[in-house]
């Protein structure tokens, strides 16, 4: 008997509905085919184990199991749950047949016949409902995070013998239910850290709120102990709180991976992922044997900060280079392509030399000038040239670490980055890939950047006498544009040119002598 289930696969973020035919006839023989992988291929020895635990066999017969179509590669251990609804619906052990076509299903299933948790819930939801299906079951740690769509029935279940029951007649309970808005709303702002706890700093807070208003990438030099790390962290607490639809794409990314926890419905703050230096290319921006998103595309709609840039080989820093361009990373196989979001801030940390103190204000720096330039070296030009923003960090006076003084919270500087990306949203109304001045093509900056003879006579003077590089030209533009938008200027004052100067740090030929 020929019976019809329905599964999902994943590509990138996006899901394909999989239907899932299961006949039984005469023979001995299992049969699996539609481009299974082998964690596919060995689904059938955990459904045997599975039926026989909730009280079903597992037919001595023929049974051929197709998926389709047939031309997209299925992987992963998700089609355990329909299959094996299907082979029981097949063999005649449950009767409720119709109700097979209204609803998508996926799981895991162990040899006691629990159901665990898969990846990519959430895409597979959205999918689910956009093919009009009633409802979706699927594993109870999986529920929260597809009851996020709406006009979709989700209904988690613990074990096998709960999905059998629903099939066979037993009155659905009621289906999980996510007020997303609510939840949203409560947590959107719930940060463990603010740039409250930072004492002193006031010039590298400057940076961060300049860096966060314009989506400005970023990197803080300076000796250890200054306090590089503890504010990369608090810069996803100044950044706009995420929206709606950037909630759902961060979500989905993070789905696909397998880093949203069983009662994670929704992602309410910007993400903030910090590689080790140790980390490889493929790691970094994704891909493998199955794709699977990498560390940039995890950081989407937030923050990927890079600690120790120069321990970083040369060859995952390079590989950097066209997602900071593009906002998002291709990774193409033989038999696929998939695309991943990848449109984050890049804040990067360093120390000035190999011993930490150059241009350090008390200790003497143990390093020749050849010993310092080789170091710096280590980060390339192009990607030094897609960093706008080159801070020096210099260490905390003790006078102000022991400072009862308040320090700003971040709420206040969010209000203010807000306020300044709204300008820009405006700005780029008619530019549906252009969110913030950080992504300003050359012929925006003509139109939109005009600066007056006194700004260029600064600009000139800056490039001549700072050793200042042609390619830091656009950089000082785009950010000195953001400070003016911060300061509600519609023009480019000498003001907002001269420190949108001084955050080149690295392009001054005597930096590093």
């Amino acid at each position: 008997m020929l019976i019809k289930t329905y599964g999902s696969a994943v590509h990138g973020i996006e899901a394909t509905t999989v239907t899932i035919e299961v006949n039984i006839s005469g023979g001995t023989k299992y049969y699996i085919v539609g481009l299974p992988d082998n964690a596919v291929k060995e689904s059938l020895r955990r459904i045997e184990s599975a039926l026989s635990a909730s009280g079903f066999r597992m037919p001595r017969q023929k049974i051929v199991v197709n998926l389709a179509p047939a031309d997209i590669r299925k992987e992963g251990s998700s089609y355990d749950l329909p299959i094996a609804i299907g082979i029981l619906a097949s063999s005649k052990q449950i009767a409720n047949v119709p109700l097979l076509t209204e609803f998508l299903m996926l799981g895991e299933l162990s040899l006691d016949g629990s159901i665990q948790p898969v990846k990519g819930a959430l895409p597979i939801a959205v999918q689910a409902a956009r093919d009009g299906f009633r409802g979706i079951m699927l594993p109870s740690a999986n529920a929260q995070e597809a009851a996020v769509v709406p006009g979709l029935a989700v209904y988690g279940a613990r074990h096998l013998k709960e999905i059998i029951d629903w099939v066979n007649g037993t009155p659905l309970p009621a289906p999980t239910d996510v007020n997303i808005r609510e939840e949203f709303q409560k947590n959107i702002n719930s940060y463990d850290t603010d740039f409250a706890d930072v004492h002193g700093q006031e010039h590298i807070k400057r940076a961060l709120e300049i860096a966060a208003a314009g989506g400005h990438n970023a990197i803080l030099i300076g000796p250890p102990g200054s306090g590089k790390t503890m504010l990369a962290k608090r810069l996803p607490t100044i950044l706009p709180p995420l929206t709606m639809e950037e909630s759902l794409e961060t979500t989905k990314i993070h789905s696909v991976a397998g880093k949203l926890g069983a009662a994670s419905s929704l992602m309410t703050v910007r993400p903030f992922r910090a590689p080790h230096h140790t980390i490889s290319d493929v790691a970094l921006v994704g891909g493998g044997t199955n794709p699977q998103p990498g560390e940039i595309s995890l950081a989407h709609n937030g923050v990927l900060f890079l600690d120790e840039l120069p321990e970083f080989k040369r060859s995952v820093l390079e590989v950097l280079r066209q997602p900071l361009e593009s906002r998002y990373m291709t990774i193409s196989r033989a038999r696929l392509t998939v695309e991943y979001p990848a449109s984050f801030i890049l804040v990067a940390a360093m120390n000035p030399c190999p011993c930490g103190f150059h241009n350090h204000p008390q200790k003497p720096c143990l390093c020749n000038p050849g010993v310092i330039q080789k170091y710096l070296s280590k980060i390339s030009g192009p990607l030094l040239d897609r960093i706008d923003l080159h801070v020096e960090v210099t260490p905390v006076d003790f006078s102000e670490l022991v400072s009862y003084t308040p320090n700003e919270k971040s709420a206040q500087i969010r209000n203010r980055v807000t306020a300044a990306r709204e300008i820009q949203a405006n700005r780029f109304s008619s530019h549906p890939h252009i969110h913030c001045n950080a992504q300003m093509t050359p012929q925006h900056l003509r139109q939109i950047c005009q600066i007056q003879e006194s700004g260029r006579a600064l600009l000139k003077t800056a490039m001549e006498r700072l050793g200042l590089s042609a390619r830091a030209y656009d950089r000082i533009l785009r950010v000195s544009r953001t400070i003016a938008d911060m300061e509600g200027s519609a023009e480019i004052q000498t003001a907002h040119l001269a420190e949108a100067i001084q955050l080149r740090s690295l392009d001054r030929e005597s930096w590093s002598k």
